[in-house]
């Protein structure tokens, strides 16, 4: 196959700067953080996340001009050093927020129910009674409604219009108003109870928001929460407890029964069980030894360990998870940007449209007040909230749900390609196996035969394999190890051969080995044997061939087993209406051996690394929508170029920093559940923004018309954020994933 390079780049090449911003309120204070940051010299994409409240900055620029940027832009914002969101000072940071803003609704409450009492059963009934609605008012208006004036006069000041400037100019009118006629005494209905209403509903609904974004970034904020905070370095033979922040890599550290494992490391001596059940899924513990790799953040059950610290801080697996999941949080899907193109000219539009409402009262012989009171409830239904938090509660929520059950995904616009896959490609070794093969069979030849001569025959082909770093030769090595032959031959003339195979020269003798083709066009055909290779090819088992000083001397099978949930998983894709293609370099007979046993569709063999682009390439142009999954480098080309590039995350980081979709567990039947994620996720967005515009295109003519009072706009217009994000909620216990 013709070599091919991928069209699409990796997915969110290059780490972005990370801002918390404060002040936003609604999708147009999004697009106009996104353009102040844009116009900043060396910044190359900016993505502005109203639910987290969070920009990402791609580009060559310091923190202090995009700082100074959103300040000219009326908000504020501070820079974001590693996973700040989730940590302990942030959290307290929203519940303070939150009891803030609860006391303030509670005082609303309390001086607003007295008004619409007034108002609605009590108007004129006594002397004084607008100078007490005026007392209980101010307070409402003045300082509960703080937030809104503010922010409002902020945005006046740099020329532009929020949602705080419709519900402040719509309460403030009402108050204004109503303030005049009692000061000056004049007979004419006061409008307080209006004023105070919308100030108290309205804050009502943003707390209620408020809160449930919280809990729609709950998933981000448990994983921050599992990190140890303390770590045993060993210094000059002596234990020191230090912040595990201040752990570099090199550091040696104790960890014993009951800790959990500060950082990723190696283990140096000792054993114990380690329950990685955070990270993988699997709730059995396993065992770690000298060698082997421990994660930050997993639980030593049992035992005591010797690590030595390899990554740290933002580079440790757990810090890259997070990162995944923040980044999907901050990623718009394309139905957001439409979402938020709108929302530009809304705001303007909706204060032009109060304008017009006024003067068409005025014009068709109404009086002031009914004029100013349908002008007010236009300003004060129309909602940019909704239309902003329409898309992106839906893929916090979404992410989050995926993020605990192990798959992470990149925002909304890798659910959107998700959604539309109607083809999967399964790349075999690593995804639909294990990955690790084992020696099933050696066969020798001549005096190679029987068990005196095979061991003779792995004397000499496991030094040839222990120089090379395949996986087939790797499996090589471990047999001959396990029958007690060593590996560790001097060699001599060792060569790769493009095409599958090794040679060398050991003990005096020159080995060859490698594929049955390759060592036929070397002129090793061991005829004979042609019916044994076939049929370990039948069985799914890959046949190398050994020869010595130009004649063939032995035959080795190797298999790789398939995973034990690789044809459930299959079926799941099936019942999704998917059409499922293995994708391997294996021969034939290999890989249909396989493919039936989990139930493929279609075999794509004998494919080289640098064939698979073409191979996903070709199914594109067939008019499929692709999902490639893959776990190794060479897959990571493939990867970018399908519509979807779903990484094992028993894999390697190249593979996952290409995806689309991450599978932390490295379980198969995932892919399923990411593919009904993404479809659930999609159909909230959907529903989210029918309901928002829905919303605006039903109410705001009602309120031009003079059919809803401001009260009952300040309580639509407060629902209608809530409900988005409510609905959004429901897919943390959408049972049908």
């Amino acid at each position: 196959m013709s070599v091919e390079t991928p069209v699409r780049a990796p997915v969110d090449a290059g780490e972005a700067q990370e801002l918390a911003i404060e002040g936003m309120t609604c999708a147009s204070c999004v697009r106009r953080v996104e353009r102040a940051l844009g116009k900043v010299d060396g910044v190359e994409g900016v993505s502005v996340n109203l639910a987290t409240e969070r920009a990402a900055v791609r580009g060559d620029v310091g923190a202090a001009p995009l700082l100074a940027a959103v300040e000219r832009a009326g908000y504020h914002a501070r820079a974001l050093e590693g996973n700040d969101l989730a940590t302990d000072e942030s959290a307290e940071r929203e519940r303070r927020d939150l009891r803030r803003r609860l006391v303030e609704i509670a005082a609303g409450a309390i001086l607003t129910i007295p008004l619409v009492i007034l108002g609605t059963f009590f108007m004129d009934r006594f002397p004084l009674e607008n100078w007490l609605m005026l007392a209980l008012a101010l307070p409402v208006w003045a300082y509960i409604g703080r937030r809104f004036h503010l922010a409002a006069l902020g945005a006046l000041r740099h020329g532009a219009a929020t949602m705080d400037t419709l519900v402040s100019m719509g309460s403030t009118v009402a108050f204004l108003y109503s303030a005049v006629v009692t000061v000056t005494g004049a007979m004419a209905p006061t409008y307080f109870d209006t004023a105070a209403a919308i100030i108290t509903l309205i804050a009502v609904g943003k707390y209620l928001e408020v809160r449930a974004r919280g809990q729609a970034s709950e998933a981000i904020k448990r994983l921050a929460g599992l990190s140890a905070a303390d770590a045993r370095v060993l210094y000059d033979g002596q234990e020191i407890e230090v912040p595990v922040g201040r752990v570099v890599p090199g550091d040696v550290l104790i960890v014993r029964a009951g800790d959990k494992v500060p950082v990723d490391g190696i283990v140096l001596s000792g054993e114990a069980g380690v329950d990685e059940s955070m990270l993988t899924g699997e709730s059995v513990p396993v065992q770690r030894g000298p060698g082997d790799e421990v994660m930050g953040a997993t639980l030593v059950t049992n035992g005591v360990l010797t690590v030595r610290a390899t990554q740290v801080g933002r580079d440790t697996a757990l810090a890259r998870i997070i990162r995944l999941v923040d980044d999907a949080q901050s990623a718009k899907a394309p139905a957001q940007r439409l979402a938020d193109r709108i929302s530009q000219y809304f705001v303007p539009a909706v204060l032009l449209l109060a304008l017009v409402t006024f003067i068409g009262w005025l014009a068709t012989g109404h009086s002031p007040q009914t004029a100013m009171i349908a002008a007010v409830a236009v300003l004060v239904v129309a909602c940019p909230c909704a239309l902003g938090l329409a898309t992106p509660a839906a893929v916090m929520v979404g992410g989050g749900r995926g993020a605990r059950a192990g798959v992470l995904i990149r925002g909304g616009e890798s659910l959107e390609r998700v959604r539309s896959v109607d083809e999967v490609v399964l790349d075999k070794t690593g995804t639909i196996t294990t990955g690790t093969p084992a020696v099933t069979d050696v066969v020798g030849i001549g005096s190679y035969a029987g068990p005196d001569g095979v061991d003779s025959l792995l004397r000499l082909a496991a030094p040839v394999e222990n120089a090379s770093e395949h996986p087939l030769g790797r499996a090589v090595v471990r047999h001959a190890a396990e029958r007690g032959i060593g590996v560790s031959a001097p060699l001599e003339q060792f060569a790769t051969i493009s095409g599958g195979g090794v040679s060398a020269v050991v003990e005096g003798r020159s080995v060859l080995i490698g594929s049955p083709p390759l060592t036929a066009e070397r002129g090793v055909a061991p005829d004979a044997l042609a019916g044994t290779v076939q049929g370990f090819e039948a069985q799914g088992k890959t046949a190398i061939v050994v020869s010595v000083d130009g004649l063939p001397a032995g035959i080795i099978a190797i298999a790789d087993t398939v995973r034990p949930d690789a044809a459930e998983a299959v079926s799941a894709l099936h019942r999704l209406g998917l059409r499922v293609t293995m994708l391997t370099g294996d021969a034939w007979a290999v890989a249909t051996a396989v493919a039936d046993q989990v139930g493929i569709d279609t075999v794509i063999a004998g494919v080289r690394p640098e064939g698979k682009v073409a191979a996903v390439k070709q199914l594109q142009a067939e008019g499929h929508v692709v999902a490639m999954v893959g776990d190794g480098i060479n897959d990571a080309p493939a990867l970018a170029q399908a519509d979807a590039g779903i990484a094992m995350g028993t894999g390697t980081e190249v593979a996952m920093e290409t995806a689309a979709i991450t599978l932390v567990r490295g379980d198969l039947s995932d892919v399923a559940f990411a593919i009904r994620l993404s479809h659930a996720t999609i159909r909230i967005i959907h529903q989210n923004l029918f309901w928002a515009f829905f919303y605006n295109v039903v109410l705001i003519p009602l309120a031009v018309f003079g059919r809803i009072s401001p009260i009952l706009a300040a309580a639509a217009m407060a629902l209608s954020s809530v409900t988005v994000v409510s609905n959004a909620l429901r897919l943390r216990a959408e049972r049908k994933l």
